[in-house]
């Protein structure tokens, strides 16, 4: 182990290491097995929720990991034990879910204990859950409830659409959430103090090294906090340029089409 540059592998998973069909590829599949093989930990950490992220764990062999879902708000094992549960209180769930929008360019979501619940039929998000097969089912919000929320997020055609949701959310509920971007066209929001980088400086609690033994990946504003806390954060080439403006100092590799989180982890380790 002490040969090891690093005890932990942290990665996002749309945009990084999810290749452009939003699929994991067996060249990562294979790369994940391997380094599992030298003991390093594997953790993914998505904004993407647990049922969702299970199977597509699923498909790599692995004798530990953990997924760290909804941006943090939730952690499980690979056997499915839930570590860390964060929601938003229920009645500002309800609160944010009435939030005014535009209902022509913006769509509301919620992820909560009973699934994933949407304002309006997109049937184009179909394709970032080809592997798993989760989906949505279309409520009214103002008939919906609050009950064990892991996030509330805004889906805009453009990144302008957000704004105003963006600055209502900061003036009512600012000190009670945290909110960021996914994406530039994913507003999303979670209780206060959740984020991938809260959650894994949990998971490591647990673990006989902090995060300066972990490498991490990411592409969206969603993994600041994380890129910036462990030993190395590293930006995938079809990032957020925000995120690139944030973190100047972190370096870029490849782009996520490429599975380029599997070829630098490869050099890095020295599996081949």
């Amino acid at each position: 182990m002490q040969n090891q540059p690093f005890r932990a592998v942290v990665s996002d998973l749309d945009g990084t290491l999810l290749n452009g069909n939003h699929v994991i590829g067996d060249f990562t599949i294979e790369t994940l097995e391997k380094l599992s093989q030298k003991k390093i930990d594997i953790i993914l950490a998505t904004g993407r929720k647990y049922e969702d992220v299970a199977h597509i764990v699923g498909k790599v062999k692995l004798d530990n990991a953990v997924l760290i879902t909804s941006n943090g708000a939730r952690s499980h094992n690979l056997q499915g034990k839930l570590l860390l549960s964060n929601s938003l209180p229920d009645a500002i769930a309800m609160e944010i879910m009435q939030t005014p929008y535009d209902k022509k360019n913006v769509f509301v979501n919620s992820y909560q204990e009973e699934g994933w619940f949407i304002s309006l039929d997109m049937p184009e998000l179909a394709k970032y859950h080809q592997d798993s097969g989760f989906m949505y089912q279309v409520v009214d919000f103002n008939q919906h409830h609050g009950r064990e929320t892991e996030k509330v997020f805004f889906i805009g055609r453009t990144p302008a659409d957000l704004a105003p949701i963006e600055a209502h959310i900061a003036q009512h509920f600012g000190e009670h959430v945290y909110m960021t971007y996914s994406t530039p066209q994913c507003l999303e929001i979670m209780n206060k103090n959740v984020s991938k980088a809260t959650a894994l400086a949990k998971v490591v609690t647990n673990r006989d090294y902090g995060l300066n033994a972990c490498i991490a990946f990411g592409d969206g504003m969603n993994d600041v906090e994380m890129l910036s806390e462990v030993g190395k954060g590293c930006i995938m080439g079809n990032a957020d340029p925000r995120l690139v403006q944030t973190c100047p100092q972190l370096e870029q590799i490849g782009f996520n089409r490429h599975e380029a989180v599997a070829s630098y982890l490869r050099a890095t380790f020295g599996v081949y």
